[in-house]
């Protein structure tokens, strides 16, 4: 009668099947991304991505890996279509973007000033009531630039993000040292800007780039 019970052979040739599966995935995804500049740091994230869903599986195979994640052929035209993506207009993109809200904020201070609108008004008093929850969205914009980037570009996006942030962060820096030194009167954003809320704003930018860089990891964790 057989054992109800595998024996330790059967696990060791089970797990040794595993590994030359794995194996055999990687290998012929290899050999499909010799194209890309990147090839080992996206090899690194499947093989990673592999080892936490075997880890949740019963059962991994050749044809699993193939049913999860996509032939290494398929694979490699995904990435193919990714290089076609200029990383200079996605970096223009969000710069713009941060440009246009810093934009925005002054034309708006500037009108609130100038002229006596009452939906103007109305405007500025509803932002300027609700100053936190202007930084988490300027946060989450940040947020969603790392994560597009890193969904995008995969591990050859880092540079990319390090660069936009620098870029995108100079309007912030220039607008704090204008406040700062009150070359910007405190009472043209009244009763937004006071000691307390720089403050929290010069830590919400020191801490800014951690939040993007969180954004890109799980980013780069989805274009697995």
């Amino acid at each position: 009668m057989a054992p109800l019970c595998p024996s330790n052979e059967q696990f060791d040739r089970e797990e040794r099947n595993v590994m030359t599966d794995q194996e055999k995935y990687l290998t012929e995804l290899s050999r499909a991304l010799s194209f890309h500049s990147e090839k080992d740091g996206i090899l690194t994230e499947y093989e990673g991505h592999l080892k936490d869903m075997a880890e949740e599986e019963n059962e991994v195979s050749y044809e699993w890996m193939i049913e999860r994640l996509g032939h290494p052929e398929a694979i490699a035209n995904l990435w193919r279509e990714e290089i076609t993506v200029t990383k200079p207009k996605l970096q223009w993109l969000f710069v713009c973007c941060n440009i246009a809200l810093f934009i925005g904020g002054s034309l708006l201070t500037v009108a609130y000033h100038l002229f006596s609108w009452g939906w103007l008004e109305w405007t500025w008093n509803t932002l300027t009531s609700i100053p936190m929850a202007i930084i988490w969205a300027y946060v989450a914009f940040w947020c969603l630039l790392g994560y597009e980037i890193g969904k995008t570009f995969g591990p050859s996006g880092q540079p990319l993000l390090g660069k936009t942030f620098i870029i995108g962060m100079v309007p912030n820096l220039i607008l704090m040292l204008l406040t700062v030194f009150h070359i910007i009167p405190h009472r043209w954003f009244a009763p937004l800007i006071n000691q307390e809320f720089i403050w929290v704003c010069i830590i919400g930018t020191i801490l800014l780039y951690p939040f993007t860089w969180f954004g890109f990891r799980f980013g780069r964790r989805m274009s697995v």
